[in-house]
């Protein structure tokens, strides 16, 4: 089905300046070209997309077919990007690229694929020529419903997640279902952390409809339809909510980071690649929840159905076994430590949660102990 015989939802992103929509539709890939065209970018303007081996096998040729028909300069370029790519290095190759295509300040990138893509192609567009405009196509579910809206870009150093980067925010964020068809299972179980977390900071509806199909959260295959739907435009919804009201994470923002501070040390000290990102926030979100329990911020029941959720979405929930030392020094440098104090966002019920900067090194470490 095309995407215009199919229901195309738009979300805004209703930013004081620049704002943009979420396009959310079954096919709407095919509509590339016409939907950037619709954001006053020009015919004839020259396109570099970015994407993976996986992805450019499966969607590259329909993503470039649709930006040539409508008139674009278009190219590609398949640039290797797990988690352990996510590097200046790689970033390197992107901006080699723009070079040999002669990217101009009117030009544009456009990210196909994942968190990853979506977060290296935007940081390249962040600094290429001091800032061109980016498109973020997301194909994995973790960046439909996060890593796409919001502006955050960049890479990781060796001494922490994302410490390289730039607020760049996307003219367009384009969102085909369609294709997550292609996913592999272990990748829609990882994105289902962080819907996971969006009901528990925000939306306990969401989190009710997340428990009632319990059964169904670790594929597409057992995942309703009618679900998946709701859960891509209520994902969208509060992102792009939160993103408005504090574009640069200087306050209610860093509530999008639940389990994501936790859930970073365990990806820098465990080896970038050894959990994907969804699964470190799982990872991060039992323990922080255990964090709330030991300051008698939320119920042992709240954490049960934290837990059973995080559980029945087949992610990992055991904390890895990490020296304790190391462990507090590598919160130590968190992008959100403020004054010295590292910054938790920790909950106190299904659906709201506070940011806490009194958090000492031994709670951190008594509520680590209980998730190992």
């Amino acid at each position: 089905m095309s995407a215009t015989a199919a229901a195309i939802r738009t979300i805004e992103v209703a930013l004081s300046a620049n704002p943009y929509p979420v396009v959310i539709g079954r096919g709407a890939l095919s509509s590339l070209g016409p939907q950037i065209l619709d954001r006053g970018i020009k015919a004839g303007t020259k396109v570099l997309i970015v994407t993976n081996p996986v992805v450019h096998q499966h969607y590259g040729a329909q993503a470039l077919g649709s930006l040539q028909a409508a008139g674009f300069e278009a190219e590609l370029l398949v640039i290797e990007a797990g988690e352990e790519q996510k590097t200046p290095a790689t970033v390197a190759q992107i901006h080699d690229a723009a070079f040999a295509q002669k990217l101009e300040r009117g030009s544009l990138i456009v990210a196909l694929g994942g968190g990853v893509v979506g977060d290296m192609a935007g940081f390249a567009a962040a600094s290429w020529l001091r800032g061109i405009a980016v498109v973020q196509v997301p194909t994995t579910l973790l960046a439909m419903v996060d890593a796409s809206i919001g502006g955050k870009t960049g890479v990781n150093h060796p001494g922490g997640k994302n410490l390289i980067g730039a607020f760049h925010q996307p003219k367009l964020v384009l969102i085909d279902p369609a294709t997550l068809a292609t996913l592999p299972e272990r990748e829609f179980r990882a994105g289902m952390a962080e819907v996971i977390k969006y009901g528990v900071i925000g939306d306990p509806e969401l989190f009710a409809e997340l428990e009632a199909a319990a059964g169904g959260l670790r594929s597409m295959a057992t995942l309703p339809a009618s679900l998946l739907e709701s859960i891509l435009e209520r994902s969208a919804a509060a992102k792009a909510k939160v993103v408005a009201a504090d574009e640069r994470e200087g306050g209610l923002r860093a509530i999008l980071n639940y389990g994501h501070t936790l859930g970073h040390v365990v990806e820098a000290l465990c080896g970038y690649g050894t959990y994907l990102h969804g699964e470190a926030v799982g990872i991060g979100m039992v323990a922080a929840g255990e964090l709330s329990l030991e300051l008698g911020l939320w119920s042992a029941d709240d954490q049960r159905r934290q837990r059973a959720v995080i559980e029945a979405a087949g992610l990992p929930m055991r904390w890895p076994e990490l020296d304790p030392q190391a462990v507090l020094r590598c919160l130590q440098g968190d992008k959100k430590v403020r004054d010295g104090r590292v910054r938790f966002v920790l909950p106190t019920s299904l659906g709201t949660v506070e940011i806490r900067s009194d958090v000492q090194p031994e709670q951190v470490l008594a509520a680590l102990s209980r998730c190992a």
